[in-house]
């Protein structure tokens, strides 16, 4: 992923970084500078704060597919909507940083906050029976020798209410999700995988930050 571009405005950068910086803490002037010119180098344009429009959905998947391996179409879907905070379908410059401060960098607490809101497919505040089977479908690799596979994903997602649902009223609140995840970490991406593997995020930040700049 390149980050030049051509009519790239360094005082508008150096602004929009500076101003970044004061509400993301995760990362340096210099990494938010790297990461603002990436995005500019994706949508194409020149930096620019007010410029309308951003990431769409299918260049975002296209990021999580080529650099970060998600496979999975459900889960993407979602991480796309977890950066675009306005629901207004595309990722402007400041929900492309924020959402790959939790992405790379997060805290427990803001991991948790996000994989909970990927796992909450209706925005209801509840993972339910029926979202965790289908989410659990999608992700697990399928056995053609089984009967019926979807039994034993029924008893999984049993199994799973069994561990993490605290209040025993057969879904899952945000309270239970933190609770669960603080007991077990792993259980952290327990509906599919949502966030990028430490090899992914070391190669993605390697490229992004010592890319030499070419302005």
């Amino acid at each position: 992923m390149s980050q030049h571009v051509p009519a790239m405005n360094r005082k508008n950068l150096h602004k929009l970084a500076e101003a970044m910086c004061k509400s993301v803490k995760h990362f340096n002037k210099n990494e938010m500078e790297s990461l603002i010119r990436l995005y500019y180098s994706i949508v194409g344009r020149p930096v620019d704060a007010n410029t309308r429009g951003g990431v769409d959905r299918n260049t975002f998947r296209n990021i999580l597919h080529n650099t970060f391996g998600m496979t999975d179409d459900m889960i993407m879907d979602r991480v796309f909507r977890g950066f675009d905070k306005d629901n207004d379908s595309s990722i402007n410059v400041t929900e492309w940083i924020e959402g790959l401060a939790v992405f790379l960098r997060g805290t427990l607490d803001e991991k948790i906050k996000y994989c909970f809101g990927v796992y909450d497919l209706n925005g209801d505040g509840y993972i339910s029976r029926e979202e965790m089977f289908h989410m659990l479908k999608n992700s697990l690799l399928k056995q053609p020798t089984e009967e019926d596979p979807d039994e034993g994903i029924k008893d999984l997602v049993e199994i799973t209410l069994k561990k993490m649902d605290y209040d025993h009223d057969s879904k899952l609140s945000y309270t239970d999700f933190e609770k669960a995840v603080r007991d077990e970490n792993l259980l952290l991406e327990a509906f599919g995988p949502c966030l990028p593997d430490s090899k992914s995020i070391m190669a993605f930040e390697r490229q992004a930050f010592t890319e030499p700049n070419d302005q």
